[in-house]
């Protein structure tokens, strides 16, 4: 572990104790904000690539990581929202800072700017989970398969084993996987489990924002907007939100997936590091 490696905790709505890590370097902040089912030691590797030009942290969202659930089980983004500002007013980063978001953590990025105007300077978002009104009927293939997922293994070893030898895990950079499992379960008595459980990563996917879609276009912000090529649906919604955003430019991460920034944590470093400092 970087020895510059620290966690805090703030309290938040509904209960919430809210983790924040400081995940090292010098200079202005930059804060990460993760995807469901994730948490904030997972950019440890992009965050480890930038201590030479920005003080890096990151959140656990609600349920997240190190940060417990709602004691009403109110998994709303609109709580995500509530924890991200609860960590900046806490730091009292009341100046525009340099966001980086991934999925669920660009949505709250965004769902931050509207809640508390000029929190960002730029926003480097990897398909933020932004959407136009769709049909929800039916069930949701992510949120049965959140519900379903294994939660609990015999060692962070075997885990990380699991992991590796299937989709989409298999793809991921080995340290990233590292970081996922070793920091996203914890020891009990039958070997180690998710801090995420399964009931809470399928609420947040329930629980997804969309009113979001309709409301962007009040940001003023500068917004790098980043999708791939999966054919998911983060994907198709990746270039409608940055027509929504008057600031934000989309660019194409060709042959990638939903997990770029993982696969690759040196291409997302790099582009980063050119965003915030352009």
């Amino acid at each position: 572990m970087n020895g510059q490696d620290r966690t805090q905790h703030v309290a938040s709505s509904d209960g919430v104790s809210v983790a924040y890590h400081e995940l090292g370097g010098e200079g202005p902040p930059l804060v990460f904000v993760h995807a469901t089912g994730f948490h904030g030691h997972c950019y440890r590797r992009i965050a480890e690539r930038l201590h030479d030009i920005r003080r890096c942290l990151a959140i656990d969202l609600r349920g997240h990581g190190d940060s417990t659930p709602p004691t009403n089980e109110r998994f709303e983004w609109a709580g995500m929202v509530d924890d991200l500002c609860a960590v900046l007013e806490a730091l009292e980063l009341d100046e525009p800072l340099d966001f980086v978001g991934h999925s669920l953590g660009g949505a709250v990025i965004l769902g931050t700017e509207l809640r508390r105007p000029t929190s960002i300077r730029r926003a480097w978002l990897f398909e933020p989970i932004v959407f136009p009104g769709i049909d929800k009927r039916g069930p949701s293939p992510l949120i049965e398969g959140a519900r379903k997922r294994r939660a609990t293994f015999e060692s962070f070893d075997a885990a990380i084993d699991r992991y590796r030898s299937r989709p989409p895990f298999d793809a991921i950079d080995p340290s990233v996987l590292d970081d996922y499992v070793r920091f996203g379960f914890r020891p009990d008595p039958d070997g180690v489990s998710l801090k995420c459980a399964p009931a809470s990563e399928a609420a947040t996917f329930a629980n997804a924002d969309g009113t979001l879609f309709d409301r962007v276009a009040a940001i003023d912000a500068e917004i790098r907007l980043i999708g791939s090529t999966d054919g998911d649906a983060p994907a198709m919604f990746a270039p409608l939100a940055a027509e929504q955003i008057p600031g934000a430019v989309y660019e194409c991460w060709d042959g990638e997936t939903h997990f770029g920034p993982f696969t690759h944590p040196g291409r997302a470093a790099a582009e980063i590091r050119a965003f915030v400092e352009g």
